[in-house]
């Protein structure tokens, strides 16, 4: 498109070599593709691989790729380090003494797939399938190939991302999105648009709210945090919601430090100051939505004097940043994970889409665009189910509420809360036995970062009688649990095909994989053929690239046969699908983009019911404001605070032995979760894991800046160095998560020091919100003190000695990092 390159004024296209996907320069080979994972990030932002003698070299921005336009973070351009690092897994190992002790033996990939197969057979036959349980964790473009393989390979019903109670990730705003509006809704930053800023159809927000994340960090949930900058650039004002003080809230016109876990409140306090005083669209509310008068009479109490005391929040400060959200002609909100990780979390999210529907931001140039997969290209959580026994499917674990676990198919993966209860009890919570035998991990370092009571994770992990676990990298959940160790290879050593909304891309092999590794979706084509030749047969895939295939067709989950057979035109052959093969798409830029997510107003179009009428993909065809499918669920359908189980409400005899909030999660810009901690370059920016005090509270509790302090709860206690910092306010610390110790011992006790400073060590599994959904861990309650050396109590699992020793950034000396 002539004027899209006149968008891109200034680059030299012919040096970037338009047109190719791999070429030779200065000595290097170079590869046009997306980065994913591993390791990496929920985005795949455009690269250009440079390797020489078959080893990734550097990297770089493709600046030629509209998603990302050349920018790169630097988690991305430290990727060599990474790849070519010497702990990476090369081989298959097979566990050679006892679990921690970290003795392994080479084996073949013959030999564990012998294994595998064996012990797959042996649990089916006599404990039913759904006694395996199969794991994934974040990103690496696995959140649909590992459910494929659990389902239709290894047969279980039971995927799930272990150890996180209450889905506290991403799914609560999913369901919570689509139960109102009936698609998902995004802040509208022109992702849907190959020209970008430059389409004449976007207009940038007049008002972004950047709720609950820093999305400069994080880049979560295929959103791009810059994208927002150069809104702000073309006038965009922001509001920051946020205990923390970030970029966005130094430049916010109101930032609002609420306590952490009263974000509920908030909104329906917005909502009722919006309602009372006319503040909403009366055109699209009449036309589009239904339920506004039962959503007033559920918030209409709820007023800014009352959400004042709860949020810590000036009332006026809330009557005007409501103000200011529902007078811009369009305003978007850019929301985070502190939307999924706290007991209201469902009322919540139904709360903030209720907000943008009546203030008519849906599917609006700068609001909140709704958005599905480019293409119709939807492989997800349902992906191979068709080959799950249904014995097995009636048997999955399902919600669990406190300790009882009931049925229903609320939510695709399997309750994390009802496979702990079943390791540690064996059974059900009626009795009826229900035994754990073999857990599959696939990119999950669950003992360093997902799990929610890490301890106790472990001992139940100790129990359970085969582990398997896939990854690139030797973690603490490896040596800790794992009875057979899977090489997996690196982004730049895979290829592969992802679409998280738009556009769909292309991962392509820029260097062949390190060692013996395999990509993930080769060990899916390997091993499929010996646990269920049914489901080989069905798909027909011989190498990675038939995946990659059979996912540009379409790939809806259940789709097999025919349209998973890519000889012919597979365009013709599913329903959806970018019409190209992988190699065809690659070879194109690797990327495309649908007419579909390019299109505002579709509700008005016919374009969201299956039955192309107006309307919204709701059972009224509506937007509900009180949705008819919360009732279903069980939920209440008009949005509430609840208070955290503890803190100054609900507890406020135990502050004052746990006077501080604890919130924790926040991302950096070095790692991603508990990637990267062996990375010399992210380790020299960010050598230790901080927690942020104010400097009233660093005084009061005796911490100092650059020391060593325990943080503890009635629960547990982890430590990390003292930040003093006005980021945070008085009374409430952050602290970070994912961190374990490449430097440290692997073997037990130490177990790369994964419990030394882990904030799950304070978190407890079974505290969920309304419906078994949501989590607190953002909000407990806390005490701070200075860490002496050697005062460890008996059995606690905090074993550093030494600083970071392969790479001096700092030495720790006493209790001080110089």
């Amino acid at each position: 498109m002539a004027d899209y390159k006149e968008f891109l004024d200034g680059i030299d296209r012919a040096a970037y070599h338009e047109g190719e996907l791999t070429w030779e320069e200065d000595g290097f080979t170079v590869t046009r593709t997306y980065q994913y994972s591993p390791p990496g990030c929920h985005d795949s932002c455009g690269v250009l691989f440079y390797a020489k003698d078959g080893k990734l070299d550097h990297v770089e921005g493709d600046p030629l790729s509209p998603f990302t336009n050349g920018k790169l973070c630097m988690r991305c351009l430290d990727l060599p380090e990474i790849v070519n690092h010497p702990d990476r897994v090369l081989y298959p190992m097979k566990r050679a003494g006892a679990r921690g002790e970290n003795t392994w033996d080479r084996i073949t990939w013959d030999e564990a797939y012998d294994i595998i197969e064996k012990k797959v057979r042996s649990i089916r036959e006599e404990f039913g399938s759904e006694s395996i349980v199969c794991v994934h964790g974040t990103g690496r473009n696995v959140n649909w190939l590992v459910p494929l393989f659990g389902q239709a390979a290894l047969q279980t019903p039971n995927i799930s991302t272990l150890f996180f109670t209450g889905f506290a990730c991403y799914m609560p705003r999913v369901c919570g999105a689509m139960a109102p509006l009936g698609d998902f809704p995004i802040a509208d930053a022109a992702v849907g648009h190959e020209r970008r800023y430059a389409d004449p159809s976007f207009k940038a927000p007049e008002v972004i709210v950047v709720w609950g994340n820093e999305p400069l960090a994080s880049n979560a949930d295929g959103y791009i945090g810059h994208w927002l900058v150069q809104c702000v650039q073309m006038g965009s004002r922001i509001i920051s919601i946020d205990p923390r003080l970030t970029w966005w809230g130094a430049r916010a016109a109101y930032h609002l430090q609420l306590r952490p876990g009263t974000d509920a409140a908030l909104a329906c306090a917005w909502l009722n100051v919006i309602i009372s005083e006319d503040l909403y669209d009366h055109e699209f509310v009449d036309c589009w939505t239904s339920g506004l008068d039962e959503l007033w009479e559920g918030i209409k109490d709820m007023t800014p004097e009352w959400a004042a005391p709860i949020t810590g929040l000036a009332a006026e400060d809330i009557t005007a940043s409501a103000r200011l959200y529902a007078s811009g002609n369009n305003s978007a909100i850019q929301w985070g994970l502190a939307f999924d990780q706290q007991m209201s979390a469902m009322a919540l999210n139904l709360a903030v889409c209720d907000l943008m529907a009546i203030c008519g931001n849906i599917d609006r140039p700068g609001g909140n665009i709704l958005v599905r997969n480019s293409f119709e290209i939807n492989a997800g959580y349902a992906s191979g189910e068709d080959f799950t026994p249904q014995s097995a499917k009636d048997r999955k674990l399902t919600i669990a509420r406190g300790t009882g676990i009931t049925g229903g198919e609320f939510i695709a993966h399997a309750c994390t809360d009802g496979i702990l209860h079943c390791i540690e009890a064996g059974e059900l919570p009626n009795g009826d036995p229900y035994p754990i035998k073999m857990i599959w991990f696939q990119s999950s370092n669950s003992l360093a970062c997902a799990g929610m009571d890490a301890p106790r994770d472990y001992e139940a992990l100790k129990t359970v009688d085969f582990i398997v676990n896939a990854d690139p990298i030797l973690t603490p959940l490896s040596v800790a649990v794992a009875d057979l160790l899977l090489p997996v290879a690196m982004s730049c050593e895979r290829n592969s095909a992802r679409t998280w909304w738009t556009p769909v891309r292309t991962i392509y092999r820029a260097v062949e994989p390190a060692g013996e590794a395999k990509t993930d979706e080769q060990i899916v084509v390997d091993l499929m053929p010996r646990l269920n030749p049914e489901a080989a047969e069905a798909f027909g895939w011989t190498k990675d690239t038939d995946i990659a295939d059979w996912y540009l067709a379409g790939g809806d989950g259940k789709k097999h046969g025919a349209s998973s057979n890519v000889k012919g035109n597979i365009s013709e052959k599913a329903k959806g699908g970018v019409g190209m093969t992988f190699q065809e798409l690659s070879e194109k830029g690797g990327y495309a983009y649908d007419d579909w997510n390019h299109t505002y107003e579709k509700y008005a179009k016919g374009m969201l019911r299956d039955d192309g009428s107006p309307g919204f993909a709701t059972p009224s065809g509506r937007i509900e404001l009180a949705p008819y499918t919360y009732r279903v669920w069980g939920l209440t359908p008009t949005p509430f605070h609840t208070e955290p189980p503890e803190g100054p409400v609900t507890t406020p005899e135990k502050m004052k032995e746990y006077p501080l909030i604890l919130s924790c999660g926040g991302r950096s810009f070095e790692f991603f979760h508990s990637e990267h901690r062996q990375m010399p370059t992210m380790r020299e920016f960010h050598p230790w894991p901080l927690v942020m005090v104010n400097p009233a509270d660093a005084e009061k509790y005796g911490v100092e800046d650059g020391q060593w302090a325990w943080i503890e709860n009635g629960h547990g206690r982890f430590k990390q160095i003292v930040t003093v910092t006005p980021r945070v306010a008085p009374g409430v610390i952050h602290a970070e998560h994912g961190w374990w110790f490449p430097e440290e011992d692997a073997a037990e006790p130490s177990l790369f020091g994964t419990f030394d400073s882990n904030p799950n060590n304070c978190t407890r599994a079974f505290e969920t919100g309304e419906g078994g959904i949501g989590t607190n861990i953002k909000s407990m309650i806390c005490r701070i003190y200075p860490y002496n050396a050697g005062d460890e109590l008996p059995g606690e699992k905090v074993t550093r000695k030494g600083g970071w020793r392969d790479y001096t950034v700092g030495v720790m000396r006493g209790s001080k990092v110089d």
